[in-house]
């Protein structure tokens, strides 16, 4: 019905503004394990296969827990409202992966050869043993980290519904979605400048949301889509008048650099 499709569309606005978040850290890893640029995609298609399994058990606990121990709730709003608050603290500069947790619990799971074999995730080039490349080293850093982010999207999602089917599928078009556009997304991320600190508030929103909901204080789906829509579109607005004004004035820069030269 109606009410189900605004609520699998608000899901899907939440997962899929989340998982932008995602983008950086895909972006960093295939930079830091230097992934050549036509094997990304194998790497991002096996990511998928393996988040969309492993969202389904987690989401299917989840609901479970929900449905069961309804104080989870509460649990549930302040890992949000802690990720908002986190988000909005962090730093845009460089990132040094080399002493990042997920990375080295990836390397001590798996050991790899030094070098890439065409978009091989074994070889036997190492005195004949098989063994992992570096580009499998990457797709285990991937999955790790996909499991890191879906202990704040999937909560963020159930503040929206606890319909499994709908949490689940609004995930899952999120993330394919969210490799269909990788290549677009990923060169558009430093033009949006305002879009991070709008995700993260949509997360405190969702938190503050089933806080309110665990006290009786419903807050409609529609008035839900409504807020997520403002305020990711929102981001994006000030994002893009931002950079429209950056560009302005390197173009009158430019201009006066010119006019200064023509007058010599």
């Amino acid at each position: 019905g109606k009410a189900s499709g605004m609520e699998f569309f608000a899901g899907y606005l939440v997962e899929q503004s989340l998982s932008v978040d995602n983008l950086f850290v895909f972006i960093m890893l295939f930079d830091y394990f230097a992934v050549p640029a036509q094997h990304q995609s194998r790497v991002l298609t096996w990511g998928i296969i393996g988040a969309v399994l492993m969202r389904g058990i987690m989401i299917g606990l989840g609901v479970a827990v929900v449905k069961k121990f309804r104080w989870i709730i509460i649990i549930f709003a302040g890992v949000l409202l802690l990720s908002s608050w986190k988000m909005m603290q962090e730093d845009d500069g460089g990132h040094d992966l080399s002493d990042n947790t997920v990375v080295k619990i990836a390397k001590r799971l798996v050991g790899t050869a030094d070098d890439y074999d065409g978009d091989r995730f074994f070889t036997s080039k190492v005195g004949g043993k098989k063994v992992a490349t570096p580009l499998l080293l990457c797709l285990v850093c991937i999955e790790l980290s996909d499991f890191v982010f879906a202990v704040d999207s999937i909560p963020a999602v159930l503040g929206v519904s606890q319909d499994p089917f709908i949490v689940y599928s609004s995930n899952i078009f999120a993330i394919m979605g969210l490799r269909s556009v990788y290549t677009l997304i990923a060169r558009a991320i430093d033009q949006l400048p305002y879009l991070k600190p709008s995700v993260a508030l949509v997360l405190g929103f969702v938190g503050l949301k089933m806080i309110l909901e665990f006290f009786h204080f419903e807050i409609s789906t529609g008035a839900s889509l409504l807020v997520v829509v403002l305020l990711i579109g929102g981001g994006i607005a000030l994002s893009a008048v931002k950079t429209f004004s950056k560009n302005n004035k390197r173009k009158n820069s430019a201009e006066m650099v010119v006019e200064k030269s023509a007058m010599v």
